[in-house]
């Protein structure tokens, strides 16, 4: 006999669930979502690169003049060449001649303009090319002593605590292109040849035998010893530079910082004090215009 009961009352044997989650959505509403996390996940990741560091190179030399130079100077020993697409392409030349030379030269790094900007200091002047190279040998006076000995006139530079960069680089190449024979700085208070004196120098620091000296009385000491006369630019000076040129064929030329000028002691060792001659309603030079000046004075 079929039960006849009313079936209308009897429990559900399916449980009903209280979880909340994605299969209690409609589809559209799960797509939705995980359209929402990707965009999520892009956004984080986003500000992940964001946050990371910027790629730094080792970088000491930059600039066409300076970065040429160095490339094709055989005393330089070099890591890395970073360049700009667009700087390769106009230094093919200085390429070549390296390879004519027969010197061993790492491939250049083509790299984006914006990672130079960061690897150079605030304002730098690249243009587009780079190097991280080894400093060259050091010397001292007595090399450059050595190197001269032989000729009958010589001129040199010697600074005393002149210590921006700029007027440094100024100095060199001025000194490179009216024929200085070196320089001595003192150690403690004078630049690097890298960075922003070896671009203003415009490639002097691989043409001009640099020496750093920690006692500048004593340097002058030795270079009056070996038969140089040494002139002090000073504003007190009374000399005249050209009868001082004249009569002595060994020169070295001391100059002190703006402002402050020569110290005493150095000042005290000179053979002589020159004030060069100026007319006009401004009667001082920049430390680096007045070395152009003396240097063109004794040297031609």
């Amino acid at each position: 006999m079929k039960n006849t009961k009313n079936n209308a009352h009897r429990p559900s044997k399916r449980k009903s669930s209280t979880r909340s989650g994605p299969q209690d959505k409609p589809a559209y509403d799960q797509k939705r979502n995980r359209s929402k996390n990707k965009q999520s996940n892009q956004q984080k990741t986003r500000k992940s690169r964001q946050s990371e560091p910027k790629q730094r190179l080792n970088v000491n030399l930059y600039g066409v003049h300076a970065v040429t130079e160095a490339w094709i100077n055989p005393k330089r020993h070099i890591h890395a060449l970073y360049i700009t697409e667009k700087a390769l392409e106009s230094f093919d030349d200085a390429l070549k001649k390296a390879h004519d030379l027969g010197l061993k030269r790492p491939a250049p790094q083509i790299i984006d303009k914006s990672i130079l900007d960061n690897a150079t200091s605030q304002n730098s002047v690249h243009q587009g090319i780079a190097l991280h190279s080894q400093a060259l040998d050091e010397i001292d006076i007595h090399d450059i002593i050595r190197a001269e000995d032989h000729k009958e006139k010589s001129v040199l530079i010697m600074l005393d605590q002149v210590t921006d960069p700029h007027n440094v680089g100024a100095i060199i190449r001025s000194s490179c292109a009216l024929g200085a024979a070196g320089m001595i700085l003192q150690r403690k208070h004078a630049p690097e040849l890298t960075g922003v004196l070896a671009k203003t120098a415009c490639g002097g620091v691989e043409h001009l035998p640099v020496a750093y000296e920690t006692n500048l009385t004593r340097s002058i000491e030795a270079l009056q010893e070996a038969g140089y006369f040494a002139i002090g630019l000073a504003e007190e000076g009374e000399e005249q530079l050209q009868a001082l040129s004249s009569t002595h064929k060994k020169l070295v030329l001391v100059l002190g910082a703006e402002g402050s000028g020569l110290r005493r002691l150095v000042r005290e060792q000179c053979d002589a004090l020159v004030a060069l001659p100026t007319a006009g309603p401004i009667s001082s030079l920049n430390v680096s215009n007045a070395a152009a000046v003396a240097l063109f004075a004794t040297t031609t």
